[in-house]
């Protein structure tokens, strides 16, 4: 298969300059303030993005070395299938969450409830229109979460991604 490319469109600058200790989760990072910087050239692709109150972001796990196939994520103890989590440790460190947004000046956006280390490239911005993500009567479910989702907002990040 063929390797595919992405430039950053952007940084990510945060209150957590190391993993050890940073929330997990947005659910955990509630009112923690951040910014992005997008790149000039991008700048106006921003247009309209105001009127949101909450983005999708898509970024790179840069601080995260490897893949493994089986992982214990920080909510339970027992080892899971990659895909079945939101580890880091993933083929294509790719991340994603969903934040507030509180404003844009030029070229930086101003973001809430952010879970992610400073430095962050960022690859992509969506704008969260939950009702696309699902029907309305459509039944969700969460796997293995479904008894650990609880702990999120509590939960804080160790090593055990880093290398």
């Amino acid at each position: 298969m063929e390797t595919i490319k992405y430039k950053p469109i952007g940084i990510i600058r945060s209150p957590f300059k190391e993993l050890e200790g940073m929330p997990i989760q947005p659910v955990g990072a509630c009112g923690v303030k951040g910014e992005i910087i997008i790149e000039d050239e991008y700048t106006e692709g921003l247009t309209d993005l105001e009127e949101f109150s909450h983005l999708i972001l898509i970024y790179h796990f840069h601080l995260c070395n490897g893949c493994s196939m089986m992982v214990k994520p920080f909510m339970d103890d027992k080892k899971h299938g990659i895909f079945a989590t939101r580890a880091p440790k993933r083929p294509n460190p790719i991340g994603l969450s969903v934040i507030g947004l509180d404003k844009i000046e030029g070229n930086i956006i101003h973001i809430s409830n952010v879970d992610i280390a400073d430095g962050t490239p960022l690859l992509d911005i969506k704008p969260y229109i939950p009702q696309l993500e699902k029907g309305a009567d459509e039944e969700v479910c969460i796997g293995w979460f479904e008894d650990h989702h609880h702990k999120a907002s509590d939960m804080r990040s160790d090593d055990r991604f880093i290398n």
